[in-house]
């Protein structure tokens, strides 16, 4: 394997862009509508004074990194804003060499502390981070014109060098045995006022785009779902009874996820809606379908909760509480048994808890432990591209996938931009209902084209086309 490289970081630029929801998307305790997306650009410079250009996108997402209800969306933006901020700025502060991976390293703990200051808890502190790391890396693969996919596979990065998290996973050698494969299943999100079938819908948007379940089942051919559930569980019998009677019509087998949504406040009421589902005859088929169960406890209780002595009859996992880096040992020491991937917490953090269910697997327990690919809220371009490398690189064999459903693709961007990434996607992008967007073709995402210099991405983003990202009060 080569040798990581050192690069100075030279150059933080960041911007954002507004979203508009196609549809309205309740999860937890908010309906989105709109949101702006964060972007990264990041430029590296190595000491023979070659240098490199590399960018990330992320959805500013309400009510997940920080769920108080005293705060408003606008100001969910802020704290967002407010954290890449200090990332950039801790970043650029230090013009020392590091390797990719170094840069996060040496950051991680005082730019935590820097948030903590401000009472941002860890997970919202992390998404700060999550960008400029892939950036950065990014930048080191056009650099050296390599993959995303090679890099890693390589240790490029020098990924686990200078954190004790890693120590004995032996990164080098379960980075080098990773592969990824030509195709992934897309997971669709069923939000909790998201139509099942046409008699839900009050009006329709008319986009001629699906609307209801039926119609996505339909127009894409899933077979892997994530099914939200609101915390009541008379509601949630009643709910998951609608969407049992649309899937249970599907000719062939199909799966799903159940997402708690941090609804609940111990593990006996996860295991009161568990035994409402299996009393009821008309979920039997979904119960058998349900793979696991994703962060039903709310954050500030789920690792205190000890699930081993709860009837769950499925692994449960964790999401929101991941928000620190031995946040995925204390839930297993729980009874937890997977935690979630996604690119906005940190692409270091998800090949960390990677390497940790490999190391554990391999000790022959009876708990089989297991990332999953979660994000809803990635949009078409930079953001889907990248999550989707990662997840696929990992060995997750389907993902949550909904920012095209949710999103009319990329309607909104500079025409120029959209053919841009269809010209170098066209395995990943169609141009249907009059934009560029993401293609699913029986449930599966085509993903060779992401395989190529640069992380996941032939095209970039029209940065011109975009305001800077300002900073908060």
């Amino acid at each position: 394997m080569a040798d990581a490289p050192a690069m100075r970081i030279r150059e933080i630029a960041l911007y954002e862009r507004p979203v508009t929801l196609r549809l309205p998307f309740r999860f937890g305790v908010v309906t989105l509508t709109e949101a702006p997306q964060a972007f990264v650009r990041a430029r590296v410079e190595t000491a023979d004074g070659r240098s490199a250009w590399g960018a990330a996108a992320e959805l500013m997402a309400p009510k997940w990194f920080d769920k108080n209800l005293q705060l408003s969306n606008a100001d969910n933006f802020d704290q967002l804003r407010a954290v890449l901020h200090l990332a950039r700025d801790a970043y650029l502060a230090d013009a020392s060499p590091a390797t990719a991976f170094g840069h996060f390293a040496r950051h991680h703990d005082a730019h935590q502390a820097a948030c903590g200051q401000r009472r941002f808890n860890p997970l919202l502190a992390s998404y700060g981070p999550a960008l400029v790391d892939r950036a950065v890396l990014d930048a080191l693969c056009r650099l050296l014109g390599v993959s995303f996919y090679d890099a890693v596979r390589a240790n490029l990065p020098g990924i686990g060098v200078g954190r004790p998290e890693f120590n004995g996973l032996d990164m080098p050698s379960w980075l080098h045995a990773l592969r990824p494969a030509a195709s992934i299943e897309a997971r669709h999100t069923v939000g909790l006022v998201d139509a099942i079938t046409a008699a839900d819908l009050q009006e329709r948007v008319g986009d001629g785009l699906p609307e209801t379940l039926e119609e996505v089942i339909a127009a894409y051919g899933h077979r892997w779902f994530k099914l939200k559930v609101s915390g009541q569980v008379d509601v949630d019998v009643a709910r998951l009874s609608a969407i049992a009677g649309v899937l249970d019509q599907l000719p062939h087998p199909y799966f799903a996820s159940l997402d708690g949504n941090e609804q609940y406040e111990s593990a006996d009421g996860v295991a009161a809606l568990v035994a409402a589902i299996r009393a009821a005859p008309q979920l039997q088929r979904l119960w058998h379908a349900i793979a696991f169960i994703e962060q039903p406890i709310a954050r500030k209780l789920a690792l205190d909760a000890d699930l081993r002595g709860a009837d769950l009859g499925k692994p449960v996992i964790i999401d929101e509480s991941d928000g620190e880096l031995d946040a995925f040992v204390r839930a297993r020491d729980r009874g937890y048994a997977g935690v979630s991937s996604k690119t906005c917490k940190g692409i270091y953090r998800s090949l960390l808890n990677g390497a940790r269910c490999h190391a554990w697997n391999a000790q022959g327990t009876a708990t089989r432990y297991f990332l999953s690919g979660e994000d809803l809220t990635t949009q078409a371009g930079l953001a889907v591209q990248q999550d989707l490398a990662l997840v696929n690189l990992l060995g997750i064999t389907h993902v949550e996938r909904n920012g095209h459903h949710y999103v009319d693709g990329m309607a909104a961007l500079p025409r120029t931009e959209q053919q841009q990434f269809l010209q170098a996607h066209p395995d990943l992008y169609e141009d249907s209902h009059g934009a560029v967007r993401l293609k699913i073709r029986e449930g599966r995402i085509a993903l060779a084209s992401l395989d190529r210099p640069g992380y996941a991405s032939g095209a970039m983003p029209d940065f011109a086309a975009m305001r800077e990202l300002r900073r908060p009060a």
